[in-house]
């Protein structure tokens, strides 16, 4: 919707272009002025349309409740307000402005000046025609004198007088004589048409302004030369004289002007309506894009406050899931990145909490299960071992040996039970860290040359350049023996299958803290156990107690680090890959 408000908009701005330059030629405007008018309305209308549509839509949600409408609907009104005061205040004053000023053209001394410019204009040629007139008479008298009136005569009287051009006609137009001036000498003169030698016969002479302002105005005089001798041919005398081409120029560009400005004077009505239909389409097309514009804005701004708005409701409903994220580079972005942030540290204190929960919970499970279960057990080791002892003597071949199976039975089952007893008062009665500055490298190294010459190699890839870390070193020599302890028997399947097993344990310095990474190429850790692999009883070995990850986990949080689990891709060679990340050591920590 808001691509098809663009394009409207486009459309209509380019349509409100050709308007106002169409009004600028007339002869344009008076060819594609309908099919303008027409194509700018409908524009309008389409604009008119989409907006409806999107206002009913907005409207539709508010009255819903919709979430996020009310808030779009005041930043709309807010950026349309922006918009449409200060367009129907330019408006305004754009209206007044053109119509005073369509009405200045037409001023009562404007219209004087062109007027009196007009008359002194006709005066000039009327004044040119007189003259003209006379010096043609005083030359037909002198004529009509002369006993053969001929070429000299009438080039002398013709230099005489300073007339342009001279020619004697007879009645029927056939040409006597002339004379010319200068360059024009020996060319034929315009002769009249049969009409005005007519006219010339009959009158007294007449005198008019012939030509056009691109090949001069010429001032023409048609004089009768009357001869008092019977047996002479009626003679009519023609004379030119050309109009200055200054002078020409200024009538010709002053009647233009009046021309001009009584076709802007008949159609200043007309002229006004245009203008003010120009403005209103070119304002109508200003609100309708600002309104799309105010749309667009309004989304946009809303967009990232609703996302963080429904974070917040999500995150008091208990959804700490993350949101999708603005990718910008403003503020809003940033807010939205920062917001989702906080949810996810949010989320992670709740899994620690909860961990912490647990680990509490199975701590407390833990001491009462050692304390209820270690008293009975070395009672019942030691009446098995009295009963060996004592009947083992006193009883047929057959029946000691089926004693002595019973007996030890019930003795290895009991060291069984102390070892997991003993496994859980090591998880409820783990001592706090004493955290000192550790080479992890030189832990790492010790911990690896009691596992040399064992039925798999185990690579080491150290960091030589691995700062110190904060850690208790028996502590963190536990967590390493358990890591590799796991990884071995994962890789067991592969070592019986007489194929080569792959251990390493890798340190890296990561920032802040310092990574310890123990990898194997065995089958990895199944997709249901990675999520709870740190509680107490989550094992995937048929004997185990599930325990040993669970210590891992309490001393890595101890240490204020983190441990992270992972199965590696079968790019990587499959596997698993257990991530310890330990702080720096620091003067704040040392000793604690």
């Amino acid at each position: 919707m808001i691509t098809a408000l663009a394009l409207a908009a486009a459309l209509g701005g380019m349509l409100v272009i050709l308007l106002a330059s169409a009004s600028a030629d007339t002869a344009l405007f008076a060819r594609h002025i309908p099919l303008l008018i027409g194509l700018n309305a409908l524009a309008a209308l389409l604009l008119l349309g989409l907006l409806a549509t999107q206002l009913r839509r907005l409207w539709r949600d508010y009255r819903q409740g919709v979430f996020g409408a009310r808030l779009k609907s005041r930043l709309l009104i807010m950026l349309a307000s922006m918009a449409v005061l200060p367009g129907a205040l330019v408006y305004a004053v754009s209206m007044q402005f053109a119509v005073k000023s369509i009405d200045s053209w037409f001023d009562v001394r404007i219209e004087a000046a062109l007027d009196g410019g007009l008359d002194l204009a006709r005066s000039v040629f009327e004044t040119m025609q007189a003259d003209l007139l006379a010096k043609g008479r005083s030359m037909a008298y002198d004529l009509a004198e002369a006993p053969a009136p001929g070429a000299v005569l009438l080039n002398r009287l013709r230099e005489q007088t300073g007339v342009n051009s001279a020619a004697l006609l007879t009645a029927s137009g056939r040409l006597v004589a002339s004379s010319r001036d200068g360059e024009l000498q020996g060319l034929m003169p315009a002769l009249p048409d049969p009409t005005q030698l007519r006219q010339a016969r009959l009158g007294s002479g007449s005198a008019r302004v012939e030509g056009d302002a691109a090949s001069g105005f010429v001032v023409r005089a048609l004089i009768p030369v009357s001869s008092y001798r019977l047996e002479a041919e009626p003679l009519i005398l023609q004379i030119e004289q050309p109009v200055p081409a200054a002078i020409a120029q200024s009538a010709a560009l002053v009647e233009a002007a009046q021309r001009d400005y009584q076709q802007l004077q008949l159609g200043r009505a007309g002229l006004k309506r245009l203008y003010t239909l120009t403005l209103t389409f070119a304002l109508l097309l200003a609100l309708f894009a600002a309104i799309a514009l105010a749309f667009f804005l309004a989304g946009r701004l809303a967009k990232p406050l609703l996302m963080l708005a429904e974070g917040t409701r999500a995150v008091a409903a208990g959804d700490l899931t993350p949101r999708a994220v603005l990718e910008t580079d403003d503020e809003l972005g940033v807010l939205t990145r920062s917001f989702n942030e906080m949810t996810q540290q949010l989320a992670q204190a709740r899994i620690e909490r909860e961990a912490a929960q647990r680990a509490a919970v199975w701590g407390e499970v833990a001491r009462r299960l050692a304390h209820e279960i270690k008293n009975p057990l070395t009672p019942i080791q030691l009446s098995a071992e009295r009963l060996q002892m004592k009947l083992s003597g006193k009883l047929a071949a057959e029946d000691a040996a089926m004693l002595k199976r019973a007996t030890q039975t019930i003795v290895d089952q009991v060291e069984a039970m102390k070892a997991m007893v003993n496994d859980f008062r090591d998880y409820a009665r783990l001592p706090p860290p004493k955290l000192q500055p550790l080479d992890l490298n030189r832990l790492v190294g010790e911990v690896l040359e009691l596992y040399a010459g064992g039925p798999v190699g185990i690579a080491a890839e150290l960091d030589p350049l691995l700062p110190p870390v904060a850690a208790d070193a028996d502590q963190l020599r536990q967590v390493l023996h358990n890591l590799i302890k796991n990884a071995s028997e994962a890789v067991q399947d592969k070592v019986g299958a007489g194929e080569t097993a792959r251990i390493a344990v890798k340190t890296h310095h990561a920032g802040r803290t310092v990574e310890l990474i123990v990898t194997d190429d065995g089958p990895g850790f199944p997709p249901e156990i990675l999520q709870h692999a740190f509680e107490p009883y989550v094992t995937t070995k048929p004997k185990g107690t599930g325990l040993g990850l669970a210590i891992v986990h309490k001393i890595v949080t101890d240490h204020g680090g983190s441990i992270t689990l992972a199965n590696l891709s079968a790019a990587e060679g499959g596997g698993a890959r257990v991530c310890v990340q330990l702080p720096l050591a620091s003067a704040g920590n040392k000793g604690r």
